[in-house]
């Protein structure tokens, strides 16, 4: 097999992270076909020409049992041998395996494109809490920090009665008499 154990370990965290992408329920130890083609994506071993989406994706069905919808980590390093000569070609197998392996072996998931609050312009007016009157005014303290539900006014009693019924707290006295 190509690699040492350290590089088997890198590769085995590498997996076990992307498999726990985007999903809190995941344990890591099996990966999801949406995660297997963003290993693929963010470590480089989709190129465009030699190895595109549509083969990581048949290759994922290719590897995984029939009724399962994810791959263990020895399906994702059959996957990777299957994967090595068509992404390095002219490359010998074992070395071509190597290479593919180093790609991947201590990656984490990028977030590319993820949105970052806008700051600029009139949003930092609209949200500066030193700025704001009447009842907003009252649901900060000094600091700017919201106040919660302790900074509203109308809070709702639970007393059973309706709002502004003046009878309320009276019913053990009528029943008594």
């Amino acid at each position: 097999m190509a690699g040492t154990s350290n590089d088997m370990e890198a590769l085995h965290e590498s997996f076990r992270r992307f498999a726990m992408h985007g999903d809190t329920s995941a344990t890591g130890h099996e990966m999801n076909g949406k995660n297997w083609s963003k290993i693929c994506k963010d470590c480089k071993v989709i190129d465009g020409k030699t190895v595109t989406s549509t083969d990581v994706d048949i290759l994922f069905s290719k590897v995984k049992s029939k009724s399962a919808r994810v791959i263990t980590f020895e399906e994702f390093k059959m996957a990777l041998q299957e994967l090595a000569p068509k992404r390095f070609k002219g490359k010998g197998k074992e070395e071509a395996l190597s290479s593919i392996y180093a790609l991947i072996a201590g990656r984490d998931p990028t977030n590319a494109g993820v949105s970052v609050a806008y700051k600029g312009g009139g949003v930092d007016r609209l949200t500066d809490t030193s700025k704001y009157t009447g009842s907003h005014k009252e649901r900060f303290d000094e600091s700017g920090k919201g106040k919660g539900l302790d900074g509203r006014e109308d809070l709702v009693a639970n007393s059973g009665y309706v709002g502004n019924y003046k009878g309320a707290g009276t019913y053990d006295n009528k029943v008594k008499k």
